[in-house]
This record gives C-alpha cells, sequence and structure tokens, in this order.
C-alpha cells in the first residue's frame, strides 16, 4: 500500500469511529478490501481481532463470515451441476435418499434451485437449522413447523431460511461420499488458493493462530480459541459426548454449519469476488465456468410487493445464494452503499458481525468487508442495512477511487 493511502486511511479512522460511537455502536473491528479483475486495490483495518489479548485485526485474519458461507456453498454445487452428478432442476429426493415435501404441497418436488434461492418453502424457527450430532436433517424436516404450509415450493414465493443449506450439504455429501467440510475444502476452496475452511477442522494452523473473536455486548460469543483448535467442532447436544465417529454420510449435513459457518478473511472474500468477476477463473485456474457464474448471479426471484417476506426491504431480488441490489420497487430498501450501483453478492449477519462481498460486474470491481463487536439490534442506517455495515461498505469503495 502506498503511503499516501495510509496516510488518507488514518485520516478517516477517527471520523469513522466517531460516526460508529454517535450511532451507539462502535465496532469492535472492521476490516474491507476492494479488488478488481486484476487484484487488490487498496485494503483497511481497524480495532482488535482479540480483544482479550490486544491483537490488532488485519485483512488476513478469518472470521465467521455467516451467511455469505451460503455463496460459497452454492460456488460447490455448481461444480458438481457441471460434473454432472446434480441438476438443478430435477426432485431432489433421490439425491437425499427419502422424500423432501412440504406437506401442504405433497405433489411438488423441491429443487436445488429452489433451496438455493428460498424459494423451496422450508423455514426456520427456533434456530432448529442447527442439528446436533446424532440428530437428522431428515428429523428435522417430518417437523410441520419446518414448512410454510401457505406458500408452496416454487419461485413465485420467498422466505429467507438458513435450514434450505443443510438440506443442500447433505446432498453434498450424499453425491460426493465425502463428509462436507472436507469435501468443500478440496474441491472449491484450495483452487481458489483460499486457508478458509468450515467450523476450523480443516484450516491451517496458522489460521486458527490468527481467528478473529466475535464479541457481542462485550462478551466473547464465538470463536475465543486462544490460539488452538476448539475442542469440539460441531454442534452438540448438553452432556453428550463430541464423537466425530457418529457422522454419517448425509444424515446430517447441518454439523458444519453451511448456512454461515466458513472462517475466511476479508482477502479470502475478494479472492471469492474476484473470481465470479473473471467468469469462474481465478489467477489462471478454473472453479466455475461461465455459464455457473451466470446461474448464481442472474434472479430467481424478484419482489412485485406481495410474492416474499423481504425482512423491511433488505432482501428484494435473490438468486442461487446472491443477492442483487438494489431493487427499485415499493418496500425495498436495499441500497447499503446509497449510490444507485447495482452490484450483487451477499451479506451475513451473526453474532455481532455484520459482513458483505459485493461486485459491481459493469465496473468490473468489488468489496469485502466486515464488522465485528456489534449489539443484537445495532442502530439502522439510511438503507435496511445496518450504519456500521453502511460505512464500512462505503469505505471499501472508497479504496477504488
Amino acid at each position: 500500500m502506498t503511503l499516501p493511502l495510509i496516510l488518507s486511511l488514518a485520516a478517516c479512522v477517527p471520523a469513522l469511529r466517531n460516526q460508529s460511537t454517535l450511532a451507539g455502536a462502535k465496532p469492535v473491528a472492521e476490516t474491507g478490501v476492494a479488488f478488481d479483475r486484476n487484484g487488490e486495490r487498496g485494503s483497511f483495518a481497524v480495532g482488535l481481532a482479540d480483544p482479550k489479548t490486544g491483537r490488532a485485526i488485519t485483512p488476513d485474519d478469518p472470521v465467521r463470515v455467516a451467511s455469505i458461507s451460503k455463496l460459497a456453498v452454492a460456488i460447490g454445487v455448481m461444480r458438481l451441476v457441471e460434473q454432472g452428478k446434480l441438476d438443478l432442476d430435477s426432485d431432489v429426493s433421490g439425491r437425499l435418499g427419502w422424500s423432501l415435501r412440504n406437506p401442504a404441497f405433497a405433489d411438488r418436488p423441491i429443487t436445488l434451485r429452489m433451496l438455493l434461492s428460498h424459494t423451496s418453502s422450508v423455514r426456520d424457527h427456533d434456530d432448529q437449522y442447527a442439528i446436533p450430532l446424532g440428530g437428522s436433517v431428515r428429523g428435522t424436516m417430518a417437523e410441520p413447523s419446518s414448512w410454510d404450509l401457505e406458500h408452496g415450493p416454487g419461485a413465485s414465493y420467498f422466505t429467507y431460511s438458513n435450514l434450505n443449506f443443510p438440506i443442500i450439504a447433505s446432498i453434498v455429501e450424499r453425491v460426493t461420499g465425502e463428509r462436507f467440510d472436507l469435501w468443500m475444502r478440496r474441491e472449491v476452496l484450495e483452487p481458489m488458493k483460499l486457508d478458509a475452511c468450515f467450523n476450523w477442522p480443516t484450516c491451517s494452523d496458522s489460521a486458527v493462530v490468527k481467528a478473529v473473536v466475535l464479541m457481542q455486548d462485550g462478551k466473547a460469543v464465538r470463536d475465543d480459541l486462544d490460539g488452538k483448535r476448539p475442542d469440539c467442532p460441531v454442534f452438540v447436544r448438553e452432556g453428550e459426548p463430541c464423537d466425530l465417529s457418529r457422522w454419517r454420510l448425509g444424515e446430517n449435513g447441518a454439523l458444519f454449519s453451511p448456512q454461515g459457518g466458513l472462517r475466511i478473511s476479508a482477502r479470502g472474500l475478494a479472492r471469492i469476488g474476484r473470481m465470479l468477476l473473471n467468469g469462474g477463473t481465478l489467477d489462471g485456474t478454473r472453479v466455475i465456468s461461465p455459464q455457473s457464474v451466470e446461474a448464481l448471479l442472474t434472479p430467481v426471484w424478484r419482489f412485485n410487493g406481495g410474492n416474499g417476506d423481504t425482512d423491511q426491504g433488505f432482501y428484494c431480488s435473490y438468486g442461487l445464494a446472491t443477492q442483487q441490489i438494489p431493487t427499485r420497487a415499493r418496500g425495498c430498501n436495499d441500497d447499503p452503499a446509497l449510490d444507485g450501483v447495482a452490484r450483487v453478492g451477499h451479506a451475513g449477519d451473526a453474532y455481532g458481525l455484520r459482513s458483505g462481498l459485493w461486485i459491481d460486474r459493469a465496473r468490473g470491481t468489488g468489496v469485502a468487508y466486515f464488522v465485528t463487536g456489534l449489539p443484537e439490534d445495532p442502530p439502522r442506517g439510511r438503507s435496511s442495512y445496518r450504519a456500521a455495515e453502511e460505512a464500512a461498505f462505503r469505505r471499501a469503495l472508497s479504496l477504488l477511487r
């Protein structure tokens, strides 16, 4: 980074901190990377990756990036589609080995396209998508409360649901014959030269040491690792042993948190963005085809005023694990950059973190960022996004000028 850029960023820090303080939600850490098709254009990092030790944040520190994880999973699905092992529009029941049906719409098959685009009629309740070791996706889907009994599967109705992705991960295991996190590391993350992982088992020792501790209300809520891997990388019921020999192929795709458990750095997210900008190629390596990139980024659903739950104008256009912003429709307020520029990517929100990976295909540029340490309900910004993430988004964009 050049000296003028460093000085410019340093001058921004007090203003950004004052803005966050005035909003009542000063982040513990903020980092971001701006990039184009050819490489990185700039980065920033302010605050602490680990408040307990005083370790400063860097753009290379991996964090539980929340729902941007879904985009990584979708890239894996498209690799399997290209290999002829999966089809976006076939009934997934055959791949699961049991019938996946909304009990109120038993005649309608459910497809991967529906699961990836949140148009499957699968619904979340009480975090039931976090299925413990020994539990099963099939058992969870047998609960009527895991379904929308008024709106059936199909692209006509959208409601964001984390539970779609444990189903997808179970399918990935069944068709690959391998544990989800291991397959994702080898077939999706390593081809992009990413030292990233789902729930830590497959990240390097050096990545584990750099883990970003997620804070909320002054307390560590995730990844307070003290430099070592967690004793148990999956969710287990209280009092039960963490014995991964109990894992069964395709039984519980929730174990390694496909809906939000990817640990990756802001710089790593930028590499995914560059791959998408380059039509599926990154630094000479073909990850997915241009056709697969188009399938991921093209909207499956758009809000028309009554065909889905937008979460107060946050979700108004959705593809295969991608959001398209902004949407010029009544009830939509999905422009966190506040500039009207069309972008596609995904946002993340969990455990005091807000994150984003967004590309501007017309200009061939993008940004990746995250902020940590926010309260459960941080102050809203001028859009449906929160003030702290709007500030991080705009700060990353400023590096492109």
